[in-house]
């Protein structure tokens, strides 16, 4: 066996070695019921890390002291804070790129406004977290009043 001397096949070759190993190590802990941890380093120095999760997974606490069992419970809680926070940042990141593409398709809605020659909508007022749009015409073709009467009657009032 010798060493594989091109960079590229050597990590494919790594990455396919290792799901491997991890496989199998998956299953000698299912087949035997055996306590298995593997840690494996990557050429980059990566860390990749396989242990039998049972325990945190709730199953095989019977023969678990108080102190095991309140190790455990404050590393699900450190993992459910991680997670917590990884999520908070996926949405934080999220927002901002959902807010740099409204500010691109607004750029975007005024310059093909101009170019139709129609009227823009107003600028956007914020209330709370809902954005109320007016345009910038006081007559709309929606009518939001109650008005009881023939409808000429209500066209006729509009336009005085």
């Amino acid at each position: 066996m010798r060493r594989i001397e091109n960079a590229t096949s050597r990590q494919v070759t790594f990455s396919k070695r290792r799901n491997g190993l991890l496989k199998k190590a998956f299953e000698l802990s299912v087949l035997c019921d055996a306590e298995v941890a593997l840690i494996i380093f990557s050429p980059r120095g990566k860390l990749c890390e396989f242990a039998n999760s049972r325990k945190l997974l709730g199953e095989c606490l019977g023969s678990c002291t108080i102190e095991e069992l309140q190790q455990i419970e404050q590393q699900l809680e450190r993992s459910v804070s991680n997670v917590r926070a990884r999520k908070n940042q996926v949405f934080k990141e999220q927002i901002e790129r959902l807010k740099e593409k409204e500010k691109l398709l607004a750029d975007e809605n005024a310059r093909l406004c101009e170019k139709c020659g129609v009227q823009p909508w107003q600028s956007l007022k914020v209330v709370g977290e809902t954005r109320l749009c007016e345009e910038s015409s006081p007559v709309s073709d929606v009518e939001t009043e109650l008005f009881i009467g023939p409808p000429e009657t209500r066209t006729q009032r509009l336009l005085q």
